[in-house]
């Protein structure tokens, strides 16, 4: 395994906008890998790349390339329908954050479950998607409400910023339910939420029946379905960062405040709030 990664055209502009390079692109994901790995390790992953940068095509991917280094891990999941396997990379270590990050793998999505179990999540996740309009305030306040329901079904929630439109609102899960029976749980949850506030949150899926309501997401929940991880970059101008935070930095906190520019610093000044997620396992109750 390589102990320092050659960049290649480390001076093509990723985010042409803000002269973001490949270069600086890699740099943050070698900075932040003692962070960002556990958040990586042991789950399939799916790609997000932009070889030419994010004002052109970029594109998903989850079989890992037969070009990738054999000291890169590899797993071999079964797809959904039942028919065939898909091949996907495990970013496991730094070397592999780096490796991939030079090849211009902008987004980090992993799986919901590990390799260890991938048919039992140790992870819910429901994402906020708020509506054109909506105003940061009432955002911030349905992750409370969330957080509130999550803490009352006697799981830990965890807030992350999306690097997006966003919130998402995470628990750590021990693994002894099924994706169908944590998503139903999920879903169940959610439709509480919206009874409470039919006329500010909703579940509907189709973006014209959503008004200016804001958006609970439990799709996520779901085998071979991903979320964003922590730390990682988005596609979007400026270089956004999905951001765990504290509940208590929810009030000045906006979805797009942490990004390559200052994720480092943040880090280097305080405490990684999703530090102790894994010691917060809990059972769905029953």
């Amino acid at each position: 395994m390589p102990t320092d990664i050659a960049v290649s055209n480390p001076d093509k502009l990723l985010y042409p906008s803000d002269r973001i390079s490949k270069a600086d692109v890699v740099d943050y994901y070698r900075d932040i890998a003692d962070v960002m790995v556990p958040y990586l390790r042991g789950r399939p992953l799916t790609m997000h790349r932009f070889p030419d940068g994010i004002d052109a095509y970029g594109f998903y991917q989850q079989q890992a390339s037969e070009h990738f280094p054999d000291w890169l891990t590899v797993v071999e999941a079964p797809q959904r329908s039942g028919h065939g396997t898909v091949r996907h990379a495990v970013c496991d270590n730094a070397e592999s954050l780096v490796y991939l990050a030079n090849q211009a793998v902008l987004e980090f999505h992993t799986w919901l479950s590990t390799v260890d179990d991938l048919n039992n999540p140790d992870r819910l996740v429901i994402d906020l998607d708020p509506s054109d309009g909506v105003r940061v305030g009432e955002l911030r306040d349905a992750v409370r409400r969330t957080c509130d329901l999550i803490a009352d079904a006697g799981l830990v929630p965890f807030i992350q910023t999306t690097g997006g439109r966003g919130f998402h609102v995470a628990a750590p899960l021990d693994t002894t339910t099924t994706f169908d029976d944590v998503r139903a749980f999920a879903r169940d949850l959610a439709e509480r939420l919206v009874r409470a506030r039919p006329d500010r949150l909703t579940v509907e899926q189709r973006k014209n029946k959503r008004g200016d309501r804001i958006f609970l997401d439990t799709n996520r929940n779901a085998y071979g379905q991903t979320a964003v991880t922590a730390y990682s970059l988005r596609a979007r101008p400026g270089a956004p960062a999905a951001t765990p935070i504290d509940p208590n930095e929810l009030t000045r906190v906006t979805p797009q405040k942490y990004r390559l520019g200052n994720v480092r610093h943040r880090l280097a000044t305080q405490a990684d709030p999703w530090a102790d997620i894994s010691g917060s396992t809990r059972p769905i109750a029953s």
